[in-house]
């Protein structure tokens, strides 16, 4: 028995490659950007006024991304013809890390939503590099 992994269009048609790779991308540099963020962070928490101001300066980079990231998933999404989520996903990555820009002084909250942030970047990008990121909807 074969497993069936993505159905077929009534055009036949994945969604075009272009769009798909610059998502690919920028999703994969917005992980990165986290990362690098994140260990600045880490840095700047056990002392060091320079690596705090990395670590915002890595975090404008990563709000940057992000930015770019939402026109690419909403480019896939519509005219494309790609799943939605991923669009819903990448505007929830920005509007959380725009609230990090400005929660930086709250731990409590700075924290959590760090962490909200990975947990959206790794989503999107398994999806985006996966076989069913090519699948047009109906």
């Amino acid at each position: 028995m074969q497993e069936v992994i993505a159905r077929p269009t009534a055009d036949g048609r994945p969604v075009p490659a272009g769009l798909l790779y610059g998502l690919r991308v920028l999703v994969t540099a917005q992980a990165a950007g986290l990362i690098v963020a994140a260990s600045f962070a880490g840095q700047a928490v056990r002392g060091g006024e320079a690596l705090a101001e990395t670590h915002v300066m890595a975090g404008m980079v990563v709000h940057l991304i992000a930015l770019l990231q939402v026109v690419a998933a909403v480019l896939v999404w519509r005219p494309g013809r790609g799943a939605g989520w991923p669009a819903l996903a990448s505007l929830g990555l920005l509007l959380i890390g725009l609230g990090q820009h400005f929660s930086w002084e709250m731990l409590g909250t700075h924290v959590p939503s760090g962490l909200t942030l990975f947990g959206l970047v790794v989503a999107v990008l398994i999806w985006a590099w996966s076989s069913r990121a090519a699948v047009r909807r109906s």
